[in-house]
C-alpha cells in the first residue's frame, strides 16, 4: 500500500488555532492513492453551528457532505476545523451550507459531490439546504444520508 505524501499540510500532527471567520480558515488536501476508482467518501458534522445575521443567534445543523475524490482528498483536520470557524460567524442558513461546498469543489475539484444541510427549526421552520454538482458517477453505491426530516410533534 503506497504512504500518502503528507509534506504540505501545515496543521496536521500540531496544535493549531481555529480561523476567526470561515473566509479564512485553511483548508489542506492529500493525494488520493486510489484516483481513478470511483468511491464515496462521507464526512458528517452532527453538530455544525453558526450565528444567525440578525440576531446573533445560534443556528444549528446536522451536516452531511459526500464526494467522489479526483485526484484529491480533503484532510480531515482542516475539514474539522473549517467547520468550526462558522461558530462565530453570522450567516444565513443557505449561504454557510453552499459556501462549505464550494470551498470544497474549489479545494479538490472531485468528480461529484453533495451536501446535505439539516438545520434545526428556528422560529417553527426547519431550513433544509441540498446542493450537487451534477449527477453522480453510474454504478457508485451511494447511501442514503439517513437524515430524517423533522416531526416537530407529529
Amino acid at each position: 500500500m503506497p504512504s500518502t505524501d503528507v509534506s504540505s499540510l501545515s496543521m496536521l500532527g500540531q496544535q493549531t488555532e481555529t480561523a476567526q471567520s470561515p473566509e479564512e480558515a485553511v483548508l489542506e488536501k492529500v493525494p488520493s492513492n486510489h484516483a481513478g476508482t470511483d468511491y464515496v467518501v462521507r464526512f458528517t458534522a452532527p453538530e455544525f453551528t453558526s450565528l444567525c445575521p440578525m440576531t446573533g443567534q445560534p443556528d444549528f445543523a446536522h451536516i452531511v457532505i459526500d464526494y467522489i475524490p479526483g485526484e484529491w482528498l480533503v484532510e480531515s483536520k482542516s475539514l474539522k476545523l473549517f467547520l468550526h470557524s462558522f461558530r462565530n460567524h453570522g450567516a444565513f442558513h443557505e449561504d454557510c451550507s453552499i459556501y462549505i461546498a464550494k470551498r470544497i469543489v474549489e479545494l479538490l475539484d472531485p468528480r461529484w459531490l453533495r451536501i446535505g444541510a439539516y438545520w434545526y427549526p428556528r422560529g417553527g421552520i426547519p431550513i433544509d439546504v441540498f446542493w450537487q454538482t451534477g449527477t453522480p458517477p453510474e454504478g457508485v453505491w451511494l447511501p442514503e444520508q439517513g437524515v430524517a426530516s423533522y416531526r416537530g410533534r407529529g
